[in-house]
């Protein structure tokens, strides 16, 4: 029978998950306080004191398990592209919590506070179709479950834009995170704790340090090329591609996202396919990863490829990556 234990006998795994440990009860400590769960975690995240596989294990484990947050699954009836009304109604609801976990195709898991604006950028547009989590619970204390339920329905409402007519059983003052309060966890005291942690007697040879995969991943807002040639057609199209590969052979850790008319393109041969993208249409593209960079040659690059210059880009082989980053 396969130990699911194993990992605990040598000293990596046994401070991995102490670190774990520890961080889920200072997150539980800031919960009993009257933070957002998502603004502590966004934070950690941004510090780089917390990995992004624990994001998932750590929600579960205190809003489901442990807070008994009400809990609400959603597929978009329609796209949402901003958040404006959104961010500016919740920031009123100072007596619930609500954690919205959205997975992005590209850019994985999103945990946020919808009245956080921060936790918005690089995510807009939510595509209709796709599907979220809300989570909501008591700002601090316990709150009657119709409460709750009310609220993610109301939430809902007010993100398609429309009105709720009396929202005053939530409002209230919103406690905000804040980098210089005293009530919030230093996550290098938890390093440090690790590190004081007793070694095992018998301890076993250790394992290669894995990579950190820390950090909030990014998105960028959607940037605009504007079709110059008379239609997009397949050599466009060609030439995109190569652009796009020579970018992420440059920078394995970032992808390059396409959309058109609010909807994802997966497939860059279906803008030739449809044959409506045409001289003076937008085509939209975003970037998304943790350290993004060179967005503007990249778009200078894709307004060339969008243009009747796109042949410079078609030289070499049908498999040749071009140096251009």
């Amino acid at each position: 029978m396969n130990n699911t234990l194993n990992f605990l006998s040598r000293r990596a795994g046994f401070n991995t998950a102490l670190r774990h440990f520890k961080s889920t009860t200072s997150f539980s400590g800031d919960i009993d306080e009257g933070y957002n769960l998502a603004d502590v975690i966004n934070e950690a995240l941004e510090d780089e004191e917390l990995e992004r596989d624990q994001i998932r294990v750590i929600v579960n484990a205190l809003l489901v398990d442990k807070y008994s947050y009400h809990a609400v699954t959603h597929n978009l009836e329609k796209t949402v592209d901003n958040a404006e009304e959104v961010i500016e109604v919740t920031s009123k609801w100072g007596k619930v919590h609500l954690v919205l976990c959205y997975y992005h195709p590209q850019a994985g898991l999103y945990v946020m506070n919808p009245a956080n604006a921060e936790h918005w950028e690089g995510v807009l547009p939510l595509v209709e179709d796709e599907y979220f989590l809300l989570l909501v619970g008591p700002a601090q204390g316990s709150a009657d479950p119709k409460l709750l339920k009310s609220a993610a329905n109301d939430f809902i409402k007010v993100l398609y834009g429309k009105t709720v007519k009396d929202d005053s059983a939530y409002q209230g003052k919103r406690k905000v995170l804040s980098s210089s309060s005293a009530s919030v966890p230093s996550f290098s005291d938890t390093e440090q704790s690790v590190a004081a942690a007793p070694k095992p007697v018998a301890e076993a040879p250790q394992e290669p340090a894995t990579q950190k995969s820390g950090g909030r991943k990014r998105m960028t807002p959607q940037y605009s090329v504007v079709v110059s040639n008379e239609l997009f057609h397949n050599g466009n199209v060609e030439a995109w591609k190569k652009i796009i590969t020579s970018y992420k052979s440059k920078y394995p850790g970032l992808d390059v996202l396409v959309w058109y008319e609010s909807e994802r393109i997966n497939d860059l041969n279906s803008l030739f396919k449809w044959g409506k993208v045409k001289h003076g249409v937008p085509i939209l593209f975003s970037v998304a990863g943790d350290e993004i960079k060179d967005v503007r040659k990249l778009q200078r690059y894709l307004y060339e490829g969008a243009s009747p210059r796109f042949e410079a880009f078609l030289k070499g082989g049908y498999d040749q990556i071009l140096d251009l980053f």
